[in-house]
């Protein structure tokens, strides 16, 4: 007996395997797992059940292995037990409850303490940026360490590594880790890592997919972090990469696009938090642990803010930047300003931003206009329609350029500024870092790049959106479906 060409037995070897699949994937996937990411993937199993079990046991799990958790672990009751007995600063004055709230909330998630006597200052330019973290490196007397997701030797960068070299041929330590999917297959990655080697830098490659070696993990996780310490004096942090505003590809040279980003000059305190997180990355990769694991905190920056480092990502039992960002959009009385290149939010931020605008709390979200990532393009424009009913005024920063900037402000005195996007990938694959900032002065400063922002945008009205073509609905709701398989 045949069943439609295969004997009878084969068939019901097939029903029962399909079955086993479909049981165990009710009883596996929804395990932890956000409802709207559990229901994709098992529509992706029940629907194309090879490739959805398949895609599944690649990337269905957003844990880092357990061992990089244990180091992480290790490393956060480390700093939480040496930093309990210094002096991180002296605070404001008339700090509001919630706030409080919040700082704790972020320390006992895994964040750095909030120190006060701190100077942050934006760099909004893109190459004056590389040139002022490439003037600090020449300043080193004790290490530098470098951390950035793309890190490329070229011309636009070329001053930052001479920098390095000179401070390698002074027998300064230069230790310098880059993420390995970021770089190993893009343009200049064999002249960035023989420039590394000839100058002796201690560089190594985050998050590898090494199987050969014994290193594996989910293989689309990243070490999305931006950031730079010299001396434990001097840090920067932000959303700028070492690389061309072009990042060197074909593709964007072909379009024309460049980045537009920003970063931060800090002094004070807060910079042995910015070390903490390279230190924590460097152990987690290299079991080793430097000399300057010792907090080296400055007594005082060149200025009075308040400031508190937030590393989230994978290693952490929660997702520590979302946490954050909910507190201040529920927190917000008057203003939010939201400058996000990949704005994907989950159910849980949609609400907090349309439920401020219902409370008469003016929002407004910078995007670009062009995308250089179709898939996210599209899932992000799946949320304009709701924004825009919502009372969200949408400015889209006109192509061909990228606003590749990370800010959340809130009223007048509370910002957030690293490398962390309001989507769900920055939420729960990448390992991020945030910097939260009290004090009015910075705040201004923010403000002032925002309005140059606005300049630079167009508005988006619900009118002009009502008419997007159909194909164009089709994408970006078919985009917005995938994003929820994480």
């Amino acid at each position: 007996m045949t069943f439609d060409g295969w004997p009878w037995w084969v068939a019901g070897i097939a029903l029962v395997i399909d079955l086993s699949i479909r049981v165990a994937a009710i009883i596996i996937v929804p395990r932890n797992r956000r409802p709207t990411a559990a229901m994709a993937w098992l529509l992706a199993i029940y629907f194309i059940p090879i490739v959805g079990v398949f895609l599944f046991l690649l990337i269905g799990n957003p844990r880092l292995p357990r061992a990089y958790r244990r180091k992480q672990e290790r490393i956060n009751a480390y700093i939480n037990e040496t930093s309990s007995s210094v002096r991180l600063g002296t605070l404001r004055p008339d700090y509001p409850d919630w706030l409080l709230s919040l700082v704790g909330m972020n320390q006992r998630m895994g964040a750095l303490p909030l120190s006060g006597d701190n100077g942050v200052h934006i760099i909004s330019d893109y190459q004056e940026s590389l040139d002022a973290m490439a003037d600090a490196i020449r300043g080193a007397r004790d290490f530098v360490h470098v951390e950035f997701y793309i890190l490329q030797s070229d011309e636009a960068t070329d001053g930052f590594f001479r920098a390095m070299e000179e401070a390698a041929a002074r027998g300064v330590p230069v230790r310098v880790l880059l993420d390995h999917w970021a770089n190993r297959w893009k343009p200049r990655y064999k002249q960035t890592v023989r420039r590394l080697d000839a100058m002796g830098a201690d560089w190594h490659l985050m998050l590898p997919v090494q199987p050969f070696k014994g290193r594996t993990q989910r293989p689309d996780l990243r070490n999305h972090r931006k950031l730079l310490v010299v001396d434990g004096e001097v840090a920067f942090l932000g959303s700028q990469n070492v690389t061309d505003s072009s990042y060197n590809l074909p593709k964007n040279i072909r379009r024309g696009l460049h980045w537009v980003d920003l970063m931060v000059r800090i002094d004070g305190p807060v910079v042995s938090s910015v070390n903490a997180v390279f230190l924590s990355d460097y152990y987690s990769e290299t079991d080793r642990v430097p000399d300057t694991l010792r907090l080296n905190i400055s007594e005082r920056g060149s200025g009075d803010l308040d400031c508190q480092i937030v590393p989230s990502g994978p290693g952490f039992d929660v997702e520590n930047n979302l946490r954050l960002f909910l507190g201040l959009l529920y927190a917000a009385q008057r203003k939010i300003m939201i400058v996000s290149p990949y704005f994907v939010p989950n159910e849980a931020v949609l609400l907090a931003v349309t439920a401020a605008c219902d409370r008469g709390v003016q929002v407004e979200l910078f995007v670009s206009e062009e995308g250089d990532q179709a898939i996210v393009y599209h899932a992000q424009r799946s949320y304009y329609e709701a924004l825009l009913r919502g009372g969200v005024k949408i400015w889209m920063y006109r192509k061909p350029y990228i606003l590749h900037t990370k800010s959340l402000t809130i009223d007048e005195d509370i910002a957030v500024i690293g490398s962390s996007n309001m989507d769900m990938r920055s939420f729960g694959l990448n390992m991020e870092v945030s910097m939260l900032v009290r004090g009015e002065e910075f705040v201004d400063e923010l403000r002032a790049v925002e309005d140059e922002y606005r300049s630079l945008s167009r508005e988006l009205t619900a009118e002009e959106w009502a008419q997007q073509p159909l194909r164009s609905r089709v994408l970006d709701n078919l985009a917005r479906l995938t994003s929820s398989l994480q």
